[in-house]
């Protein structure tokens, strides 16, 4: 990494800080698309060729006025390809894990991530659930409140996303980025950003129920 620093666009950067930002679940629950919707705002349909090992994307987004660059690797869900993303863990500071509603196998899945963030992902790594594929609610396989009892279990935030119609994406992402920036600025007197609040309130804003 590093070599985006001479690139235009990337200047003026809160304390040019790379905030490393990382895709897990099974493979198959939309973790590409869920990138891909959030950097370009595009939903590729069609067969998507399986992510092999590793994969990032760069983005800056803008908290309060502040820049924040995340970069953002898409890893690949597949058993064999395991070994190679152990490896990255350790460098990533927030780790998006999904699942797909309409899986119920890709949601009994999450603990054995959950067990693999544990042992492999720094102490203080952020985590959030998300439960993908949210607009195919007829073929739905997971209730939302399973999500949402799962992710207080861990004590992780958790949202229902569609990567396919953006619900929910770029919230993710943003909530992510605010806890980050807010870690990295580590100033004495601020309440620390709290990322079930924030995420709670700007679905109450926006008047979506998916979250628990």
């Amino acid at each position: 990494g590093g070599g985006q620093r001479g690139d235009e666009g990337w200047g003026g950067i809160w304390g040019h800080l790379l905030h490393l930002v990382m895709l897990l679940g099974d493979s198959g629950v939309g973790k590409t698309c869920f990138l891909l919707q959030f950097k370009d705002g595009a939903f590729l349909s069609g067969t998507f060729i399986a992510t092999v090992g590793i994969d990032f994307r760069n983005k800056v987004v803008a908290v309060d006025g502040v820049k924040v660059k995340l970069q953002i690797w898409d890893t690949a869900g597949q058993e064999r390809f395991r070994s190679v993303t152990h490896a990255y863990y350790r460098d990533a500071q927030a780790l998006l894990l999904l699942y797909d509603i309409t899986s119920k196998m890709s949601f009994d899945n999450i603990r054995a991530w959950l067990t693999e963030i544990h042992e492999y992902a720094q102490k203080d790594v952020v985590i959030m659930l998300l439960g993908n594929k949210a607009d195919v609610s007829s073929e739905r396989m997971v209730r939302t409140e399973d999500g949402a009892s799962l992710a207080r279990e861990y004590g992780v935030p958790f949202m229902e996303t569609s990567a396919k119609t953006g619900m929910n994406v770029e919230l993710a992402f943003l909530a992510i980025a605010r806890e980050l920036k807010q870690r990295a600025m580590q100033l004495p007197d601020v309440p620390r950003f709290q990322i079930h609040d924030y995420i709670e309130a700007q679905q109450k804003r926006s008047g979506c129920c998916a979250f628990v």
